[in-house]
């Protein structure tokens, strides 16, 4: 019976970003896919997966973990400290998942970060 327990199991209603959201206390992505630009949509994933791991002391993250992530826009005339939802669980299943299209370098900072599976 879908919708018993208060979830639906089927697709997504506004297409597969649903439920991403931006800056501002808000959910979003961290980073995106593997590939592009070396090193360029691995680092905000790296960033949020480093504060993650300096507070649990691993790097097992589960899938629906959010990590808060603050970063500092500049607005005119003064900058503004924004908190968004890094949805690191996905990220990180997402690496891995993609691990074969990682560059060496990305792969390597995982590893820093203490992912075994780099």
């Amino acid at each position: 019976m879908a919708g018993a327990g208060g979830g639906s199991t089927g697709p997504a209603v506004g297409g597969r970003h649903r439920g991403r959201r931006r800056a501002g206390g808000r959910e979003a992505g961290c980073g995106g896919e593997a590939g592009g630009v070396p090193g360029g949509p691995v680092r905000p994933g790296l960033e949020a997966l480093a504060q993650f791991v300096e507070r649990e002391g691993h790097a097992v993250v589960k899938r629906p973990h959010k990590e808060p992530v603050e970063a500092v826009e500049a607005g005119p005339g003064e900058e503004q400290a924004l908190v968004s939802q890094c949805a690191l669980g996905t990220w990180s299943n997402n690496q891995k998942a993609r691990r074969a299209k990682l560059t060496p370098g990305q792969l390597a900072q995982l590893t820093e970060h203490g992912v075994e599976w780099a």
